[in-house]
């Protein structure tokens, strides 16, 4: 099992690394893909790609509400530097991300940034993408129908929307966007009823399994701190829900869009 969102570069987790991989190794977790908010993450990310060469995976990307409000960089300042990273770590970069729209208020710690400017920053990352044949970890809250419109009729793109939140009628509309893109799904599925009842309409070969760790924790340990070794109990409950063992199917999935 692949973890493909996991913020092991936040500082919950500083000093703990080596022991998490340990216990995803226990349970059956071989690769992580660590998802960056910022450029200071993007910079972590990179750090313990390097030195868990194979085990952690780097996303490089700045989020679209701003999670470092003391970084006074434009948003064309950030895109350079992005673009500096991943030209100087390529072999270490597997995605770009997370990127995308947030129209909801933002929580405490975070900045909103203007829809003008989210909508820079994404396209920006866009560009990147396609110019580096990279997948994008879409992040869409509360603004899935205009991420969509962004995306549509754009070539050389796929990816991941990441937790996937957008109901049924969303589905199609997402399958249908040219290139491959895929489902993320959750801790939540362990708990959430109504996701369980959309996400049984997701192709299987489109899906993808998550933590968001440090967030979304699964049932039954809802209000600790997630980790990737929580992961089999995503993929557990998602057998469930598709009546089928769906493990190999989710493996192949993040290998053919990783290119791992």
């Amino acid at each position: 099992m692949y973890d493909t969102h996991a913020h092991l570069n936040f500082p919950q987790y500083e000093g703990r690394i080596d022991e998490i991989i340990k216990d995803c190794q226990k349970v059956g977790v071989s690769g992580i893909i660590v998802a960056s908010s910022n450029l200071r993450d993007s910079q972590k990310a990179l750090e313990l790609a390097k030195n868990h060469s194979g085990i952690l995976f780097a996303s490089v990307g700045i989020h679209p509400q701003k999670t470092d409000p003391e970084n006074k960089m434009s948003i064309s300042e950030q895109l350079q530097f992005l673009k500096q990273l991943i030209t100087n770590h390529q072999p270490l970069i597997t995605s770009i991300g997370e990127t995308g729209l947030d129209f909801s208020p933002a929580p405490p710690g975070e900045e909103n940034r203007s829809k003008a400017e989210q909508e820079a920053l994404f396209k920006g990352q866009i560009a990147l993408a396609q110019r580096y044949n990279l997948p994008l970890l879409i992040h869409a809250r509360e603004a899935v129908d205009e991420t969509i419109s962004l995306l549509d009729n754009l070539n050389n793109l796929r990816g991941v929307f990441h937790c996937y939140a957008g109901g049924r009628k969303r589905i199609s509309k997402i399958l249908a966007l040219p290139g491959h893109w895929y489902f993320g799904l959750d801790g939540n599925i362990t708990y959430d009823f109504g996701l369980q009842k959309v996400a049984k309409l997701i192709p299987p070969e489109r899906l993808l399994i998550e933590t968001d760790s440090p967030f979304l924790t699964p049932a039954p340990h809802r209000g600790e701190q997630n980790t990737p070794a929580y992961l089999p109990l995503i993929q557990t409950a998602i057998n469930q829900i598709f009546g089928q063992d769906l493990t190999t199917q989710i493996k192949t999935n993040t290998r053919e869009l990783f290119k791992l």
